[in-house]
């Protein structure tokens, strides 16, 4: 198989990766493995792997680990996509590609950071947002491997309040977060900040969000590009069971099982979000389709 042909597959396999990731995080969150391994970057002072009789537990100190061994499988991918690209000719995505294995560095350094400050809640949540921008890479890259670039393109400002919105969410659920019960250890630090404040903010931030929404969807924007409209349809489908998943896990005392959900939710809204900004730079129509218009 051909490089090129490899393009898509690579960064459909490294996307799907990004994502995962959070949903283990979230594992390692919920289960209160964060200490699991309590050193960086060993699992114990004389052990790179999990040993038997742990402080931690051996399944605290596993489910870290596993989290940890995620973001080598992410890092040999990522050079898997750099080769591609390189192999392929593909000058305008090397940049993207090479910013997926310095992310991914960066995920480490933040990962220990973490670890050594006992899980501060900032440094949970840097790893998180760093984490949203790497799967935005991921979906450029796999997006840009099979799209056509559409000349001279008109961005929308609504999408790029759409955008800000978007990222506007997800930074206040990471304070819930930090305001929550789940830590990823009994010892872990709080935010100080009233989770019942913080939570109502968040509620009333992905309101809005639907809202403006909904207006994109009915208002017909005359810079929209020809399918902004069916992804924003996407994302508001995404939205409102995102929303779902969050106002229940609130009524039942946030459970383990729906935070995983929330976690997992939040990544693929924001990979909606980010596609339906791409929808204004990237077609799939044909370069005859596109000449015709």
């Amino acid at each position: 198989m051909s490089a090129t042909r490899l393009l898509t597959p690579v960064a459909r396999l490294l996307l799907a990766l990004q994502a995962f990731l959070v949903l283990t995080g979230g594992a390692v969150r919920v289960t209160g493995s964060g200490l699991g391994c309590p050193t960086w970057p060993e699992c114990t002072p004389d052990s790179y792997t999990p040993v038997a009789g742990q402080a931690e537990g051996a399944l605290h100190a596993w489910i870290e680990f596993g989290n940890r061994l995620l973001t080598f499988a992410l890092f040999f991918a990522a050079v898997a996509m750099v080769a591609v690209v390189i192999r392929s000719g593909r000058r305008d995505l090397r940049l993207l590609a090479i910013s997926q294995i310095a992310g991914i560095f960066g995920q480490a350094i933040l990962g220990g950071i973490t670890v050594l400050t006992k899980l501060n809640p900032l440094s949970v949540a840097s790893h998180f947002l760093l984490s949203i921008a790497l799967i935005a890479a991921a979906h450029s890259l796999l997006i840009r491997s099979k799209a056509h670039r559409i000349e001279a393109p008109q961005v929308s400002p609504f999408l790029t309040v759409h955008t800000l919105l978007t990222i506007t969410v997800i930074a206040a659920g990471t304070l819930v977060t930090g305001a929550g019960p789940h830590a990823g250890d009994a010892d872990a630090p709080r935010l100080k900040i009233a989770i019942a404040t913080v939570a109502t903010i968040h509620g009333f931030l992905v309101v809005g969000l639907i809202l403006l929404t909904i207006a994109g969807i009915y208002r017909k924007w005359r810079n929209f590009a020809s399918d902004t409209q069916r992804y924003l349809i996407i994302f508001l489908g995404a939205c409102l069971v995102q929303g779902i998943i969050g106002y229940a896990q609130y009524l039942l005392g946030v459970p383990e099982a729906l935070v995983a959900a929330h976690l997992l939710g939040s990544s693929l809204l924001w990979i909606a979000a980010w596609r339906v900004r791409l929808t204004q730079y990237y077609t799939f129509e044909t370069n005859n389709t596109l000449e015709q218009k």
